[in-house]
């Protein structure tokens, strides 16, 4: 199968062995790579109702048919395991300039099982594994981290050789359930706590170093294609959108709809909007747009604060997920202080979506008395204090550190918990955009805006946000298309650069596959169903796929709301038209 190495690595932590295992192209044909061949690895290994964190759990790194190559958008790579924060299928992607070193390796996906009796660093080469002692990075930070193992093991090599390290810090370490993966700064493979699993094996670090490139299919065809989006990107409005403001630009156009999350989910629009935008952050700090590998993009945002106590602050961000976090759902009203936030959690570990959640929820609980730790909506300060007790499990943090669920079941307070599955949405409140609903609700990794991005279809009025006959329908679309990108890796910004088409004529100059979208569209439904395998062994019910109480309670601003009916209509569609 051309576009693949057909290998597998997989490396055993507890007796320092690895092993390269071939994988027939009958697999890649089901299910191509990246998600397609972790999942099918995943289930395949992973013994059944395993705990997330012991050595039996396996950490699968995987990247697709077209990293390293000259594709735009595919720099990235995914991480896949049992989740600890859900308790079934866990993935996340980061993108950065590692993915390309990840695939140099020269193996479709690398899988870690065991556990190493000491803190160790890997360094994964084409030929196998080293195993470095990493004791004394104990309880660095992951910058700290990703300099001295840059320093000590990533010397560059011969010509045509890349390095690239991913690390976790000292949240991870700790065991909190939503730790990351981190990687080129500031990066992150984000959310489901796959850091978490890294950290229980012992692994503070990881070196990918190699020479290996991808054959492809036809490699003029993919060159060509590849010429060809460089001139579609030139006057296309979502490459000027995201190279102009990046994912910031969502906080205006979410509070126009009336779908923000707000003061812990009970408002969709945040007085203080302005404070935190896009042009909030581009006014008050100094923004470069900053960008992955083989992107032309640039959502990222390099930015310094120019003013106030974090003056002189740098980091890559805030992505718009993090400002609804802190500065809709905890009411913070200042871009720096969101910024400063971000940093704290990009320091220590922690996914900052979950993260700020879990802070938005203490501050609701303390003002309604199922709570004895002082923390008010808006107070910046406050939650940077609390998220350092989460990292370091003290105090409320212990409880905290464990998610949203024996958060509220401690509080008394379940019916107030926003999550699917255990973890926490994005900014996207479905009772304004119902297909979201159905989008959090039917997604293998808990609460999901990814897996579709079905907020573009509502957002752009491809559909009606009300509708519900039908709406299944255009979401399975949305769906099996991102399912694809996942398989090869590629990144969801680009959704409006490769329609069915364009990633048929791209997956077939790659692989050789038979790139019409009938044909396609059954690999993408072989994906999720192993996904949906995968969760149903592990304990699946039918009330994991649904959305929370709290979404059927009327939103104070615009009194809009899901009802049980609706989302359980919209479930018996998908699931029909799914065939499950």
């Amino acid at each position: 199968m051309q576009g693949f190495y057909n290998q597998v690595l997989t490396i055993d932590l507890t007796d320092r062995t690895s092993e390269i295992q071939a994988i027939e192209d009958k697999i890649y044909a089901t299910y191509l790579g990246g998600k397609g061949l972790a999942s099918w690895l995943l289930f395949e290994r992973n013994p059944k109702g395993v705990d997330p964190l012991s050595q039996d759990n396996q950490l699968i790194f995987a990247t697709g048919a077209v990293t390293g190559g000259v594709t735009w958008g595919a720099s990235r790579y995914g991480i896949f395991t049992k989740s600890p924060l859900t308790g079934l299928y866990a993935e996340s992607y980061s993108g950065g300039r590692v993915p390309e070193a990840i695939s140099a390796t020269g193996f479709d996906a690398i899988v870690i099982k065991g556990a190493a009796k000491e803190l160790t660093v890997l360094e994964i080469h084409p030929e196998g594994v080293i195993f470095h002692d990493g004791t004394d990075l104990a309880g660095k930070n992951t910058f700290e981290t990703e300099t001295a193992v840059k320093q000590r093991h990533g010397a560059k090599k011969a010509k045509g050789w890349k390095n690239g390290v991913v690390v976790v810090g000292p949240a991870a370490e700790k065991g909190v359930l939503f730790s990351i993966v981190k990687n080129d700064g500031w990066r992150c493979a984000g959310r489901a706590g796959t850091g978490t699993v890294m950290g229980s094996k012992g692994l503070k670090a990881i070196l990918f170093t190699g020479d290996r490139r991808r054959i492809p299919h036809d490699a003029k065809a993919l060159i060509g294609l590849s010429k060809e989006m460089t001139a579609l990107s030139k006057d296309h409005p979502a490459v000027h959108a995201y190279k102009t403001m990046g994912t910031s630009q969502m906080v205006k156009l979410m509070n126009g709809a009336n779908a923000f999350p707000t003061r812990y989910w009970s408002k969709g629009r945040a007085s203080h909007w302005e404070k935190i935008s896009a042009d909030a952050l581009h006014t008050q700090c100094e923004v470069t747009p900053h960008a992955c590998a083989k992107c032309f993009l640039s959502c990222g945002r390099m930015t310094r604060v120019l003013q106030g106590p974090h003056k002189g602050l740098v980091l890559e961000g805030p992505e718009y997920e993090t400002i609804y976090t802190f500065g809709g759902l905890c009411m913070v009203e200042s871009i720096e202080e969101i910024v400063h936030l971000n940093h704290v959690c990009d320091s220590l570990g922690m996914d900052t979506i979950t993260a700020g959640n879990l802070c938005a929820f203490a501050m609701m609980a303390f003002e309604q008395g199922n709570s004895d730790y002082e923390i008010q909506f808006g107070d910046a300060q406050g939650v940077a204090v609390l998220l350092k007790l989460i990292a370091g499990r003290e105090g409320i943090g212990e409880l905290l550190s464990q998610g949203i669920v024996p958060t509220a079941r401690c509080w008394g307070m379940e019916d107030a918990a926003v999550h699917v599955k255990g973890m926490e949405p994005a900014g996207y409140d479905p009772r304004i955009l119902k297909g979201m609903g159905l989008a959090y609700a039917a997604s293998d990794r808990g609460a999901c805006h990814l897996r579709s991005t079905f907020y573009k279809a509502e957002l752009a009025g491809m559909i009606d946000p009300d509708q519900i006959e039908g709406k299944a329908e255009m979401f399975i679309d949305f769906e099996d298309r991102l399912t694809l990108f996942d398989a090869m890796i590629l990144c969801k910004f680009y959704r409006d650069l490769y329609p069915w088409e364009l990633l048929g004529k791209m997956i077939s100059a790659a692989t050789g596959i038979d790139g019409a979208k009938e044909n396609l569209a059954a690999i993408a439904g072989n994906i999720a169903l192993k996904a949906r395998e995968f969760n149903l062994r592990e304990g699946m019910t039918a009330a994991d796929e649904t959305l929370p109480k709290a979404f059927h309670k009327r939103l104070e601003d615009s009194g809009a709301v899901i009802t049980e009916s609706e989302i359980g209509q919209l479930m018996e569609d998908y699931k029909s038209l799914r065939n499950w």
